[in-house]
């Protein structure tokens, strides 16, 4: 079924189909009058020769320069090509697609002065499966990501590249293998098609959407270790968390419970009085993060359902408002956040894997996880491993939000550099599945060598772990393993069978 975007409703989950899963987008009637209404106004001030900032001036510094009327048609394509700058290799394609997606969201708004066709080739190419190839550095997050949506844009004039069935191609030939000649820009157009943060968005959308899977399954992982420490379980009393009030650190103390129910490992034996921080505080440090991304889900559907644009064209007062909604910084500054948030969890996930295999903190289980100290090291250099991730992830939650650079001789005095950010949080992304696959993997070795019953939750996760990472009886090169657990949380099989078999999805 396709995605209706109406410029009221399109959620992360909604972008993500269209971006990741090739969803068809479809755009209806309520929606096309309201770009041709806005248009039709918008060519009477055209035809009235009004002075309007990138319409009937040039932009940036240039905006005091005022055009004639035979030059606003072919500044708008001079306009793309000169925009289209960037540097690197080309985008993910679901990036892309998640921003030309959001930009139509805006068009259908009804507030952008584009024609109509502008966003019907923005529309059938992504229909198609055609994808402009767009460099992936140049853009400061003010006027929007202008380098990157100018690259979309001259893909779609048929002067410029577009992958076509995982092949590199001209976007000329490209658009008439789908019926369409190159797109030929009229006033404003071009600007109507780059001038909004769509691009970091559809990044933040998508960082998002990975992050919240990835942190159930981080309760799955933390449920495992704490099954294999033989943890006391006190702290995670419903009752405490309920206490204090935060919704983060419910969730992942009821997830936890819920989890490692019916463990004869866990529920047997004596208990320490009190673990150490990096296992008794998971719920309140990990819950911290989980309350954050509920507050960046809200700001970045707020943006994708905003009127990110410059100027805004009020189609029933006939004006035009010159501003600065195209400034990153609103998605910039939560995604700060969630780089620092994924970050620090993923260092109290490197802790608990540290106490696995230390003998000294175990409580009983051999060094490094190996039956066969010293001939075998186990799983010391996973550990090795898991500390390089960390250290890039500290280094990468440096913020970029506030390292604006001045730019377009100073008219753009203060940029957001929201792509940067984005970026940077997409690498300690990375980072945090592998650094939770090995702290699993380790786990998993763990549990096999206490031997016994284990959780509801966590015995499910064993099984699924088993299926594609052996036991590790004697040393192996270990990073095939590392890499097979990465790939298997990115594919959501470990969540979706604990969930499918408990019969109840994780909060």
């Amino acid at each position: 079924m396709a995605v209706n975007l109406d410029g009221n409703s399109l959620t992360i989950n909604k972008l993500v189909n269209v971006a990741r899963n090739n969803e068809n987008i479809s755009i209806g009637k309520e929606a096309w009058k309201r770009i041709d209404d806005c248009r039709n106004m918008l060519q009477s001030k055209i035809d009235a020769h009004e002075i309007m900032y990138g319409i009937t001036t040039g932009i940036g510094e240039f905006s005091e320069v005022t055009l004639t009327p035979e030059q606003t048609q072919e500044f708008q394509e001079l306009l793309v090509r000169n925009h289209a700058a960037g540097i690197g290799e080309p985008m993910e394609l679901e990036l892309v697609r998640g921003a030309m997606c959001g930009r139509i969201n805006v068009h259908v708004k009804g507030y952008s002065g584009g024609r109509k066709q502008i966003t019907e080739y923005l529309k059938d190419v992504l229909n198609h499966q055609i994808t402009p190839v767009v460099c992936e550095k140049g853009s400061v997050g003010a006027c929007g990501d202008l380098a990157p949506m100018s690259q979309i844009a001259l893909a779609l004039m048929g002067e410029g590249e577009m992958f076509v069935n995982g092949n590199r191609t001209n976007s000329k030939k490209a658009l008439r293998e789908i019926g369409l000649e190159p797109l030929e820009l009229k006033a404003r157009d071009g600007l109507a098609l780059i001038n909004g943060s769509n691009v970091l968005t559809a990044l933040a959308a998508l960082i998002l959407y990975d992050a919240e899977r990835w942190m159930k399954m981080h309760d799955i992982a933390a449920a495992m270790t704490l099954e294999a420490l033989k943890a006391n379980m006190k702290p995670y009393d419903k009752r405490i968390h309920s206490l204090r009030g935060f919704q983060g650190s419910q969730k992942i103390a009821n997830n936890l419970n819920l989890l490692t129910a019916d463990s004869e490992i866990l529920f047997s034996g004596e208990k320490k009085v009190q673990d150490a921080y990096s296992m008794r505080s998971t719920p309140q440090v990990a819950g911290t993060l989980r309350d954050s991304l509920e507050f960046a889900r809200t700001q970045v559907e707020t943006e994708l359902n905003g009127v990110g644009d410059n100027p805004i064209f009020l189609t029933k007062e006939k004006e035009v408002l010159t501003g600065a909604n195209f400034q990153g910084s609103p998605i910039a500054l939560p995604m700060e956040m969630i780089g620092t948030g994924l970050s620090m969890v993923a260092v109290l996930s490197e802790r608990r894997l540290n106490r696995l295999t230390n003998p000294a903190l175990s409580v009983g289980l051999p060094p490094f996880l190996t039956e066969k100290p010293g001939l075998h090291s186990g799983m010391m250099l996973s550990q090795y491993t898991a500390d390089a991730l960390i250290v890039e992830t500290r280094i990468l939650s440096h913020p970029a939000a506030n390292q604006s650079i001045p730019a377009a001789a100073d008219q753009e005095d203060f940029v957001s550099m929201g792509l940067t950010t984005c970026q940077k949080v997409k690498q300690i992304m990375d980072n945090c599945f592998a650094v939770l696959g090995i702290e699993m993997m380790a786990a998993a070795q763990a549990l096999d060598i206490r031997k016994g019953k284990l959780g509801k939750g966590t015995s499910i996760a064993h099984k699924v772990i088993r299926k594609y990472v052996d036991y590790l009886d004697e040393d192996r090169p270990l990073y095939k393993d590392h890499n097979t657990m990465v790939e298997l949380l990115k594919s959501n099989e470990i969540l979706e069978t604990v969930e499918n078999e408990l019969g109840k999805k994780l909060a």
